[in-house]
């Protein structure tokens, strides 16, 4: 088996203490603000982030379960494949959310609408381009169909 080493550039500090307390998507609770603390030896990696809105954040679910290949997800009437939810237990788990900038200050990256609890690795930051980023005719279960 490949392996792949992955190293935190930094650490979120969110008022999100236990997996109960967060939200099932960080977009549900958009005026929750939370800090993204970059490592100094990753400080020359950022910026203002002028032009730049919001931020693919890549998160690593340090306290989920790593055996799940299943889940329940709200949207199901049933246990699905974990590969088809969004679940955070998962082989490797890997969060992805969207935050938006609120402000930069030195090392720390102020942003809304993350689901991470306290003290959550941040393997990865990379700016949300609408314009590419953006599949308005994707499919998708997570909502009635219209």
């Amino acid at each position: 088996m490949n392996s792949a080493d992955v190293y935190p550039i930094g650490i979120v500090r969110s008022p999100y203490q236990n997996r109960g307390d967060a939200p099932r998507q960080g977009r549900f609770t958009p005026d929750t603000e939370m800090d993204i603390e970059i490592f100094e030896e990753y400080q020359d990696g950022i910026s203002d982030f002028g032009g730049i809105s919001h931020l693919f954040v890549l998160l690593w679910f340090d306290r989920s379960s790593r055996t799940s290949l299943s889940a329940r997800p709200s949207w199901a009437k049933g246990i699905q494949p974990v590969f088809t939810t969004r679940s955070p237990d998962r082989p490797n788990p890997i969060g992805l959310d969207i935050g938006k900038i609120i402000s930069v200050t030195g090392r720390t990256i102020r942003v809304a609408g993350l689901d991470a609890l306290d003290g959550t690795p941040v393997l990865d930051i990379k700016p949300y381009a609408p314009s590419i980023d953006a599949i308005p005719d994707a499919a998708e279960p997570f909502r009635p169909h219209e």
